[in-house]
Protein backbone atom coordinates (compact mmCIF):
# COMPACT_ATOMS: atom_id res chain seq x y z
CA UNK A 1 0.00 0.00 0.00
CA UNK A 2 1.30 3.16 -0.77
CA UNK A 3 2.35 6.30 1.68
CA UNK A 4 -0.71 8.14 0.80
CA UNK A 5 -2.89 5.70 0.50
CA UNK A 6 -2.28 4.22 4.03
CA UNK A 7 -2.52 7.81 5.38
CA UNK A 8 -5.61 8.28 3.82
CA UNK A 9 -7.03 4.96 4.90
CA UNK A 10 -5.93 5.55 8.49
CA UNK A 11 -6.89 9.39 8.92
CA UNK A 12 -10.89 8.31 7.95
CA UNK A 13 -11.03 4.50 8.74
CA UNK A 14 -11.88 3.61 5.60
CA UNK A 15 -11.20 -0.21 6.86
CA UNK A 16 -13.53 -2.46 3.91
CA UNK A 17 -14.19 0.77 1.56
CA UNK A 18 -12.84 0.25 -2.04
CA UNK A 19 -9.78 2.06 -2.57
CA UNK A 20 -8.00 1.25 -6.36
CA UNK A 21 -4.49 1.67 -6.50
CA UNK A 22 -4.86 3.62 -9.87
CA UNK A 23 -6.28 6.81 -7.50
CA UNK A 24 -4.03 9.82 -7.05
CA UNK A 25 -4.30 9.71 -3.28
CA UNK A 26 -1.79 12.25 -2.50
CA UNK A 27 -4.99 14.51 -4.47
CA UNK A 28 -7.39 12.50 -2.50
CA UNK A 29 -5.16 13.54 1.04
CA UNK A 30 -4.77 17.05 0.45
CA UNK A 31 -8.31 17.39 -0.70
CA UNK A 32 -9.65 16.15 2.56
CA UNK A 33 -12.99 15.25 1.15
CA UNK A 34 -14.54 13.44 4.29
CA UNK A 35 -15.58 15.07 7.24
CA UNK A 36 -15.55 18.63 6.35
CA UNK A 37 -18.12 20.94 4.56
CA UNK A 38 -18.00 20.73 1.16
CA UNK A 39 -20.52 23.88 0.68
CA UNK A 40 -18.79 27.18 -0.35
CA UNK A 41 -19.55 30.39 2.15
CA UNK A 42 -22.18 27.88 4.09
CA UNK A 43 -22.61 31.39 6.47
CA UNK A 44 -23.55 33.95 3.30
CA UNK A 45 -25.32 36.45 6.04
CA UNK A 46 -22.32 37.11 7.80
CA UNK A 47 -23.72 35.79 11.62
CA UNK A 48 -23.42 31.79 13.49
CA UNK A 49 -25.80 29.74 14.80
CA UNK A 50 -23.15 30.68 18.06
CA UNK A 51 -24.37 33.78 19.01
CA UNK A 52 -28.47 34.66 19.44
CA UNK A 53 -29.13 36.11 15.97
CA UNK A 54 -29.86 40.15 15.78
CA UNK A 55 -32.81 41.75 17.04
CA UNK A 56 -34.63 43.19 13.64
CA UNK A 57 -34.19 47.12 13.29
CA UNK A 58 -37.28 49.08 13.68
CA UNK A 59 -37.69 52.24 10.57
CA UNK A 60 -38.20 54.94 12.49
CA UNK A 61 -40.72 56.30 10.06
CA UNK A 62 -42.32 54.14 7.07
CA UNK A 63 -40.71 53.39 3.84
CA UNK A 64 -42.46 54.78 0.84
CA UNK A 65 -42.77 53.36 -2.56
CA UNK A 66 -42.92 49.66 -3.81
CA UNK A 67 -41.21 47.24 -1.54
CA UNK A 68 -37.77 46.16 -2.02
CA UNK A 69 -36.91 42.40 -1.02
CA UNK A 70 -32.77 42.75 -1.17
CA UNK A 71 -31.56 40.74 1.56
CA UNK A 72 -28.26 41.86 2.82
CA UNK A 73 -24.85 39.54 2.67
CA UNK A 74 -22.24 38.11 0.09
CA UNK A 75 -23.64 35.55 -1.50
CA UNK A 76 -20.55 34.43 -3.47
CA UNK A 77 -20.77 30.53 -4.55
CA UNK A 78 -24.87 30.90 -4.53
CA UNK A 79 -27.12 31.15 -6.59
CA UNK A 80 -29.96 33.08 -5.47
CA UNK A 81 -33.52 34.11 -6.73
CA UNK A 82 -36.66 36.10 -5.28
CA UNK A 83 -40.01 35.21 -5.88
CA UNK A 84 -42.54 38.01 -4.76
CA UNK A 85 -46.01 36.08 -3.13
CA UNK A 86 -49.36 38.32 -3.74
CA UNK A 87 -51.35 39.45 -0.83
CA UNK A 88 -52.34 37.24 1.80
CA UNK A 89 -56.48 38.35 2.11
CA UNK A 90 -57.89 35.49 3.67
CA UNK A 91 -59.84 35.96 6.69
CA UNK A 92 -60.30 39.64 6.28
CA UNK A 93 -64.27 40.16 6.53
CA UNK A 94 -65.72 41.25 3.86
CA UNK A 95 -65.64 45.38 3.59
CA UNK A 96 -63.25 45.77 6.24
CA UNK A 97 -61.05 48.56 5.53
CA UNK A 98 -57.21 47.33 5.19
CA UNK A 99 -54.97 50.53 5.60
CA UNK A 100 -51.51 47.85 4.65
CA UNK A 101 -50.97 44.07 4.10
CA UNK A 102 -47.81 42.72 5.01
CA UNK A 103 -45.92 41.47 1.63
CA UNK A 104 -43.76 38.25 1.87
CA UNK A 105 -41.30 36.64 -0.68
CA UNK A 106 -39.42 33.59 -0.89
CA UNK A 107 -35.43 34.08 -1.44
CA UNK A 108 -33.69 30.85 -2.92
CA UNK A 109 -30.34 29.90 -2.17
CA UNK A 110 -28.66 27.00 -4.27
CA UNK A 111 -25.70 24.86 -4.73
CA UNK A 112 -24.41 22.01 -6.73
CA UNK A 113 -22.08 20.59 -4.86
CA UNK A 114 -19.41 18.14 -7.77
CA UNK A 115 -18.38 14.91 -5.03
CA UNK A 116 -15.76 14.13 -7.42
CA UNK A 117 -14.03 17.50 -7.70
CA UNK A 118 -13.83 17.26 -4.16
CA UNK A 119 -11.68 14.53 -3.56
CA UNK A 120 -14.24 11.80 -3.89
CA UNK A 121 -14.12 8.88 -6.11
CA UNK A 122 -16.44 6.52 -7.88
CA UNK A 123 -16.26 3.29 -6.16
CA UNK A 124 -16.62 4.67 -2.70
CA UNK A 125 -19.90 6.32 -3.61
CA UNK A 126 -20.83 3.22 -5.53
CA UNK A 127 -19.79 0.27 -3.41
CA UNK A 128 -19.29 1.61 0.16
CA UNK A 129 -22.14 4.42 -0.06
CA UNK A 130 -20.42 6.24 2.82
CA UNK A 131 -23.16 8.79 4.64
CA UNK A 132 -23.71 12.08 3.10
CA UNK A 133 -24.97 14.67 6.21
CA UNK A 134 -26.96 17.44 5.65
CA UNK A 135 -27.26 20.11 8.25
CA UNK A 136 -28.95 23.64 8.47
CA UNK A 137 -29.97 26.44 10.97
CA UNK A 138 -32.03 29.19 10.20
CA UNK A 139 -33.26 32.17 12.32
CA UNK A 140 -36.54 32.02 14.40
CA UNK A 141 -37.86 35.23 13.43
CA UNK A 142 -41.33 34.30 13.42
CA UNK A 143 -42.53 36.78 10.54
CA UNK A 144 -44.53 34.02 9.41
CA UNK A 145 -46.07 30.41 10.26
CA UNK A 146 -43.79 29.16 7.24
CA UNK A 147 -40.38 30.99 7.04
CA UNK A 148 -37.65 28.11 5.38
CA UNK A 149 -37.76 25.33 3.79
CA UNK A 150 -34.94 23.08 2.76
CA UNK A 151 -34.42 20.64 -0.35
CA UNK A 152 -31.73 18.25 -1.36
CA UNK A 153 -30.97 16.26 -4.29
CA UNK A 154 -28.54 13.80 -4.72
CA UNK A 155 -27.90 13.66 -8.57
CA UNK A 156 -26.21 11.33 -11.28
CA UNK A 157 -23.14 12.16 -13.05
CA UNK A 158 -25.61 13.99 -15.91
CA UNK A 159 -27.06 16.48 -12.55
CA UNK A 160 -30.61 15.83 -13.91
CA UNK A 161 -31.13 11.83 -12.58
CA UNK A 162 -32.10 12.34 -9.34
CA UNK A 163 -31.03 9.45 -7.36
CA UNK A 164 -32.90 10.10 -3.74
CA UNK A 165 -34.33 13.19 -2.05
CA UNK A 166 -35.05 14.78 1.19
CA UNK A 167 -37.59 17.99 1.98
CA UNK A 168 -38.13 19.72 4.88
CA UNK A 169 -41.05 22.76 5.40
CA UNK A 170 -40.87 23.08 9.20
CA UNK A 171 -44.26 25.37 10.70
CA UNK A 172 -43.44 27.83 13.19
CA UNK A 173 -45.47 28.38 16.54
CA UNK A 174 -45.97 32.18 17.11
CA UNK A 175 -48.42 31.63 20.30
CA UNK A 176 -44.71 32.93 21.92
CA UNK A 177 -42.05 34.58 21.52
CA UNK A 178 -39.19 33.43 20.56
CA UNK A 179 -36.34 34.49 18.87
CA UNK A 180 -33.48 31.92 18.42
CA UNK A 181 -31.99 29.40 15.73
CA UNK A 182 -33.54 26.04 14.98
CA UNK A 183 -31.83 23.33 13.09
CA UNK A 184 -32.62 21.15 10.31
CA UNK A 185 -30.50 18.47 9.69
CA UNK A 186 -30.86 14.61 7.50
CA UNK A 187 -28.45 11.97 6.72
CA UNK A 188 -28.53 10.44 3.65
CA UNK A 189 -27.86 6.15 3.71
CA UNK A 190 -28.11 3.61 1.49
CA UNK A 191 -29.10 5.65 -1.60
CA UNK A 192 -27.82 3.14 -4.22
CA UNK A 193 -24.51 3.82 -6.69
CA UNK A 194 -24.41 6.53 -9.33
CA UNK A 195 -24.28 9.64 -6.69
CA UNK A 196 -22.17 12.21 -8.22
CA UNK A 197 -23.39 15.48 -7.40
CA UNK A 198 -25.42 17.55 -4.77
CA UNK A 199 -28.06 19.42 -5.37
CA UNK A 200 -28.41 22.25 -1.74
CA UNK A 201 -31.31 24.43 -1.86
CA UNK A 202 -32.69 26.88 0.88
CA UNK A 203 -35.58 29.11 0.25
CA UNK A 204 -36.05 31.73 3.64
CA UNK A 205 -39.39 34.00 3.79
CA UNK A 206 -39.21 37.65 3.66
CA UNK A 207 -41.40 40.31 4.78
CA UNK A 208 -42.14 43.73 3.97
CA UNK A 209 -44.37 46.19 6.02
CA UNK A 210 -43.15 49.37 6.40
CA UNK A 211 -39.58 48.37 5.91
CA UNK A 212 -37.85 44.87 4.84
CA UNK A 213 -37.32 42.00 7.62
CA UNK A 214 -35.30 39.22 6.45
CA UNK A 215 -35.48 35.24 7.95
CA UNK A 216 -31.75 34.40 8.20
CA UNK A 217 -29.44 31.37 7.91
CA UNK A 218 -26.21 30.17 9.26
CA UNK A 219 -23.80 27.55 8.81
CA UNK A 220 -25.31 25.20 6.34
CA UNK A 221 -23.03 22.08 5.45
CA UNK A 222 -22.84 19.11 3.30
CA UNK A 223 -20.64 16.55 4.78
CA UNK A 224 -19.48 13.37 3.59
CA UNK A 225 -18.99 11.30 6.59
CA UNK A 226 -16.40 7.70 6.04
CA UNK A 227 -19.68 5.96 7.75
CA UNK A 228 -20.63 2.71 5.58
CA UNK A 229 -24.37 2.54 5.24
CA UNK A 230 -26.15 -0.62 3.42
CA UNK A 231 -27.51 -0.58 0.45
Amino acid sequence: MSEWKKRCAEEWSLQGAPMPDSQDWKSVYDAKPLGRNLLKNPSPHGVSKDTPPPEPDLPEEPRRGPPCFQPDGDFSGWTTSTETLPYDRSGIPAGAVICQLPQYSWFTMEQVVDLKAEGLWDELLDDFQPEIFIQDWYEESQLHKSIFELHVKLLGADKITVISEHSAKPTEDRSAYSHTWKEVSHVFSGYGPGVRYVHFQHRLKHQYLNGFYEALSSDSSVMVRPTKTSA
